[in-house]
């Protein structure tokens, strides 16, 4: 099936013709059809929710949507997330939610969470000019989060097919800290295929976010393909596989059909672990467990 048709069929809401399409690893039948079951990341040692909860919308120089609205909205959001049985809370220091999210873990049991951070080394994205070496980042961090240790760490937006040189320094360091049980997995968010790749080719990677929807929106290529050529990869060589801008960085958050569509088609990849998705509010959060339950029964049924 070209892309052309794969669109269409997509368009009409044909699962079948979807899960027929060779994109597809197969692999999809290996989840049972809750939203919050327990998957491993790869080969990290991290287990955690299927869906995660993404504190980013919206976000740049430590803000974002939760930290712009009433504190009070925000944690309450937090908290229905955890009570709903979601187990990730994606952060970073972009996005300004370390605060908010040490004030929700007073009423969550941290030892059955995954709590990750990414940390920003490129140019603006932190009021900051100066860019301190990953150590002295982290420890800020844990203590922002109120917290001993940080499940994963990731270097946040790599573009540059060559990451893994320039930031070799740093990532020196967070294995270190790894090794000291600071951070328990480390890893990288990308926003271009040759950062993607560059990844796939470095063991320090163990757990990576990518940017993935099958309409090509907010993604690192516009064809779908070209970017579950190189997920599948990254899948079999172990590594962690987070999918994020399912709903294309929100440009389909208003499309209903679009938005099963891409929760059907991401899910059945069989190459990403598991999703996050920015949620801002309580109702977000129960309209996507929901849908991501119905899709996983109709999976689970063909």
């Amino acid at each position: 099936m070209n892309r052309r048709k794969f669109i269409g069929a997509l368009g009409l809401g044909t699962a079948h013709l979807m899960f027929s399409n060779p994109l597809y690893a197969g692999n999809a039948h290996a989840l049972g059809t809750s939203p919050v079951q327990r998957i491993k990341l790869g080969n990290s040692g991290i287990e955690t929710t299927l869906i995660g909860m993404g504190t980013g919308v919206h976000a740049t120089n430590r803000t974002s949507y939760l930290t712009r609205q009433d504190k009070a909205k925000s944690l309450e959001a937090l908290e229905f997330a955890y009570d709903k049985g979601i187990r990730n809370f994606d952060l970073a220091d972009t996005y300004g939610t370390h605060p908010l999210m040490a004030e929700a873990l007073k009423k969550m049991d941290r030892d059955d969470l995954t709590l990750t951070s990414k940390i920003w080394f490129r140019g603006g994205g932190i009021p900051e000019k100066e860019r301190p070496d990953a150590d002295v980042v982290i420890d800020r961090f844990r203590q922002e989060l109120q917290t001993d240790q940080i499940d994963l760490v990731q270097i946040h937006c790599m573009v540059e097919e060559n990451w893994t040189e320039t930031m070799k320094p740093q990532m020196e360091i967070m294995e270190t800290l790894k090794a000291r049980g600071i951070i328990r997995a480390h890893g990288v968010s990308v926003h271009s295929l040759d950062a993607m790749k560059d990844a796939l080719k470095s063991p320090w990677v163990d757990v990576i976010h990518v940017r993935i929807n099958p309409y090509g929106i907010a993604m690192d290529k516009p064809d779908p393909k070209e970017v579950v050529d190189v997920i599948h990869q990254l899948h079999n060589s172990g590594k962690g596989v987070i999918g994020m801008k399912l709903v294309g960085d929100g440009q389909l958050r208003d499309d209903s059909q679009k938005i099963d569509n891409s929760l059907r088609f991401v899910l059945g990849l069989g190459s990403v672990n598991m999703m996050i998705v920015g949620f801002e509010t309580p109702d977000q959060i129960e309209n996507y467990l929901a849908r991501m339950e119905r899709a996983l029964s109709e999976m689970n049924k063909g």
